[in-house]
C-alpha cells in the first residue's frame, strides 16, 4: 500500500492508493473571496513584488465587452485589452463557440508526428493576410517563443545558404522581445535583463528612434536618421558575415510607445538587403490589427523577412503566437537533402487545435466586421482626446503611437523635457489613481499608454479618457503641481 499525502491550502488529504486505484475524493477549493487573502497568495507569483502587491491584490473574477469586475464586484474599464491581448473584447460569442466546437473534435494533436486541420487553415489564412510573400508559418504559444523562433530561423537559414558564420542579432535598447533566454538576450530593457545576467552571447544593441529624446542630440529631420543608418555602421564594424538579423518592434512598447520617423524602417530594410541580413519585425503587440492594418508592416509600408505576432491573434481566448517568414526563406527548409533537417524548432503546444480554432474565429471577426476601420477611427478619436489633455496638462510632453496603441510621455518641464524625480514619478501616481478610479491602462514612471480592445466604441473611448483626465486632475491637485499650459 502506498500512502500519498496532498496538501491543499489548510487541508491535508490522505489517499490510500492500492493497485493503482484511487478512491473518489472531492477536492475542496478555497473560495473566490479567499483568493484575495495574503495567506493564499503566498502560493503564486505575479509580476510584482509579492510582499507589496498582496496587501492590495487585484484579482479579476469576470469580464464582458471592455469591462472587468474584480472579486469584490468593482468594475474596471479595460483600456489595455488585458495586456494588448483582448483584441475583440471579453466574452465574444463567436470565438467561444468556435472553441466549443473544436473541443468536441480534438483538443490536442501529436505534434511530433504532424498537425491538425485548424492549424493548416490558420497558416493559410495568415499567408493570405500577411503582406508581400510572407507565407510560411510556425505556431507557438506566446510572444517569447516566436521571437526566439525568429532568431533560430535566421541562424539556420544562413547556415543552409552557405553563411554559417552569420549568427549575431542586432536589436535595440529599451526593447522587449520576451522572457526566454534568447528573446531576453535580444531585449534591451535593463530592469529585466540585469537580474538574469549573464545572458546568451551573440546579441548587440543600438539606440532606438526616440526622437523626443534623441540619443545623438539631433533633431528630426535634419538628423539624417542616424538611429537607422548607424545600424549599417554596426554591421560593418562587426563584419557582415557574422550578423544574421536585425530585430525591431515597428512601434517600441517598453521604451514608452516609440513611434519611429517615416524614414526609419525603410532605411533598415535597405541596410539589411545590402548586408544579406534578415529583418525581423516583432509584432507581438502591433500585429492582428492594433495599428489599423492587419500588421504594422503595412502601416509603415515596409516588408520584413519575418513577422512575429501573438497577443491579439488569439484574443486572449487561448494562447497562440505565429512566426511568419517570406517564401524564399521557407523554401530553403523544404528539401529532401539528408543534411537539411527542415526548421529545427518545436514546442509541445505548437499549433494546438483549440488555440488555432480561436485564432481563426478572431481573424474572421476582424475581417468580416471591418474591425480595422474601427481601429483607425477610434485611434483618431483617442489622439484628439490626448491632444486635449496635453492642452490642459503641461506635464504631457509628447504623444506617440498609431491606431489603438498610443501613449503620452510625462515631464516636469515641457520646455526642458525634465522628468519627474525617480522616487516620485508622475506616471506611477496617475496610473495607480486611474486603477483606483476603475481604469486599467499601461503606466510606467514616465509614461502612460492605452491599448483598448479593437472593438471599442466612441462612448467607451470617451469614458476611458474621462477617467484618465480625472485621475490627472486629482493627482496634480493633491500635489500642488501645475495642471494647465495656460
Amino acid at each position: 500500500m502506498l500512502c500519498m499525502t496532498f496538501r491543499y491550502a489548510e487541508h491535508t488529504l490522505l489517499l490510500e492508493k492500492e493497485n493503482m486505484s484511487v478512491p473518489n475524493v472531492a477536492i475542496k477549493l478555497i473560495s473566490q473571496a479567499q483568493t484575495c487573502e495574503e495567506r493564499f497568495l503566498r502560493q503564486i507569483f505575479v509580476r510584482d513584488q509579492m510582499a507589496t502587491w498582496s496587501k492590495q491584490p487585484l484579482i479579476m473574477a469576470r469580464a464582458d465587452g471592455v469591462h472587468y469586475w474584480d472579486v469584490a464586484g468593482k468594475q474596471y474599464l479595460d483600456a489595455l485589452s488585458g495586456i494588448y491581448v483582448v483584441s475583440l473584447g471579453h466574452n465574444n460569442r463567436r470565438v467561444i463557440e468556435a472553441i466549443h466546437r473544436q473541443l468536441d473534435l480534438t483538443h490536442f494533436s501529436p505534434v511530433m508526428h504532424g498537425t491538425n486541420p485548424p492549424a493548416v487553415q490558420l497558416a493559410n489564412l495568415l499567408a493570405e493576410l500577411a503582406p508581400g510573400d510572407l507565407s510560411a508559418v510556425k505556431f507557438q504559444c506566446g510572444g517569447s517563443e516566436v521571437t526566439e523562433a525568429a532568431i533560430k530561423i535566421a541562424r539556420q537559414y544562413h547556415k543552409l545558404t552557405g553563411h554559417p558564420g552569420k549568427y549575431k542579432i542586432i536589436s535595440r535598447y529599451q526593447s522587449w522581445h520576451g522572457s526566454t533566454l534568447g528573446s531576453l538576450s535580444a531585449s534591451g530593457l535593463k530592469s529585466r535583463k540585469t537580474v538574469n545576467e549573464p545572458l546568451a552571447p551573440g546579441f548587440l544593441h543600438v539606440f532606438p528612434p526616440t526622437c523626443y529624446r534623441c540619443p545623438f542630440d539631433k533633431t528630426h529631420p535634419e538628423c539624417d536618421i542616424t538611429c537607422a543608418t548607424i545600424v549599417g555602421d554596426v554591421i560593418d564594424a562587426e563584419d557582415a558575415e557574422t550578423v544574421a538579423a536585425v530585430m525591431v518592434e515597428p512601434i517600441g512598447h517598453t521604451g514608452g510607445i516609440i513611434d519611429p520617423p517615416d524614414e526609419y524602417l525603410p532605411i533598415l530594410r535597405e541596410v539589411c538587403d545590402r548586408h544579406n541580413v534578415l529583418l525581423i519585425f516583432d509584432e507581438i503587440i502591433t500585429g492582428a490589427g492594433r495599428t489599423g492594418r492587419m500588421f504594422a508592416a503595412e502601416t509603415f509600408g515596409v516588408l520584413p523577412d519575418v513577422i512575429c505576432t501573438a497577443k491579439g491573434l488569439g484574443g486572449g481566448y487561448a494562447p497562440i503566437s505565429a512566426m511568419i517568414c517570406r517564401r524564399h526563406i521557407a523554401d530553403v527548409f523544404w528539401s529532401e537533402e539528408p543534411d537539411n533537417p527542415g526548421f529545427v524548432e518545436g514546442h509541445t503546444f505548437e499549433g494546438n487545435p483549440i488555440s488555432c480554432a480561436a485564432a481563426l474565429a478572431v481573424l474572421q471577426e476582424i475581417i468580416e466586421r471591418d474591425v480595422l476601420a474601427n481601429v483607425r477611427r477610434q485611434g483618431a478619436r483617442l489622439r484628439e482626446h490626448f491632444e486635449r489633455l496635453a492642452e490642459k496638462y503641461d506635464v504631457i510632453g509628447d504623444i506617440r503611437g498609431k491606431g489603438l496603441l498610443q501613449g503620452v510621455e510625462l515631464v516636469r518641464d515641457r520646455e526642458t523635457k525634465e522628468q519627474f524625480p525617480a522616487d516620485n514619478p508622475l506616471g506611477l501616481r496617475v496610473g495607480r489613481r486611474a486603477l483606483e478610479n476603475g481604469l486599467l491602462c499601461r503606466f510606467d514612471p514616465h509614461w502612460i499608454a492605452f491599448g483598448p480592445p479593437l472593438i471599442s466604441t466612441d462612448d467607451e473611448i470617451d469614458q476611458m479618457v474621462e477617467v484618465l483626465d480625472r485621475s490627472f486632475e486629482e493627482v496634480l491637485s493633491e500635489s500642488g503641481e501645475r495642471t494647465a499650459t495656460r
